[in-house]
């Protein structure tokens, strides 16, 4: 699956899809005069410029590596992704306040069958949105498209907040403004969700134990087990990654052998895994402190 292609069209299914129901939900809150519609509208509305941004940033994402970016620009996508968080906040601090402000005039509102068929039909088109959102984003490891779908869902789950509340309306005077608190606790909860994977893939993360097993297990059957690989890290830059690992070798192996050694297992890590390597030397005796 190519990964830019397959981003954009999520992005712009995302846009089309969203930006017509957002339409929609807008104008049954206007009509029933209901907080919980209209937040969920603007809820919807955000989705639409996060996969605006994830339109941006797959074009970012995809740029060749430079002179000052020798690892290629892929890192926008974290960094897309904590833009999209941001919206989310922002939109759930607003809609929060809204709410405690009418318990506090303690206002009231009345839906009708208006309300309940819109509702229904945001429920079905914002958990399709999400679930192609997710297939998308597990098949290219595309962090942006999957904090799309986390948008899509949180959506999707605070319609049926909204919908429960409905039923519920004529008896509870109090029961939008609640229903509005509940949606901005979902997005506050989506907003942490996307920047901790933004941050965690920033900041670093060690590399999985089947690369390492696999990597190892390749390496002891060309070489009977003798290297030891270990003290593996991986730098990943979502296009690009590098791993940088040791392997130890005999004592008395000449340079040129020693640097044959390591130059073949770089080349068929990258021809395996496309990954690119560096291999540290160690004489068979050395022993790190933490060793």
């Amino acid at each position: 699956m190519d990964k830019r292609k397959a981003a954009y069209n999520e992005g712009i299914v995302s846009v089309i899809g969203n930006t017509a129901l957002f339409g929609l939900k807008l104008w049954a809150g206007i009509v029933t005069g209901s907080i919980a519609l209209t937040a969920d509208a603007w809820h919807t509305m955000s989705d639409s410029i996060s996969s605006v941004v994830v339109i941006i940033s797959t074009k970012l994402a995809s740029m060749k590596a430079d002179k000052e970016h020798p690892f290629g620009h892929g890192r926008w996508e974290q960094i897309s992704a904590m833009i999209i968080a941001f919206l989310l906040g922002v939109i759930a601090f607003d809609f929060m306040k809204d709410s405690i402000g009418r318990i506090s005039s303690r206002e009231s509102v009345t839906f009708g069958t208006l309300a309940i068929i819109v509702t229904i039909v945001s429920i079905v088109s914002k958990e399709a949105l999400a679930r192609y959102a997710f297939y998308i984003g597990k098949k290219t490891d595309n962090v942006t498209v999957k904090a799309d779908g986390w948008h899509h869902r949180t959506d999707a789950l605070s319609s049926v907040v909204v919908l429960v509340g409905i039923f519920f309306s004529g008896r509870f005077w109090w029961i939008d403004s609640v229903l509005g608190i509940i949606i901005a606790l979902m997005l506050f909860y989506a907003a942490y969700e996307i920047i901790r994977e933004a941050i965690m893939k920033l900041l670093g993360e060690k590399p999985s134990q089947e690369l390492v097993a696999n990597i190892t297990n390749d390496i002891d059957k060309d070489y009977e087990g003798n290297l030891k690989p270990h003290h593996f890290h991986i730098h990943n830059y979502v296009n690009h990654q590098e791993l940088t690992f040791h392997i130890k070798l005999a004592n008395e192996l000449n340079l040129e052998s020693a640097h044959k050694i390591a130059t073949d297992i770089e080349d068929n890590i990258l021809n395996k895994y496309n990954i690119t390597a560096t291999i540290h030397i160690e004489p068979s005796d050395f022993e790190h402190e933490l060793d």
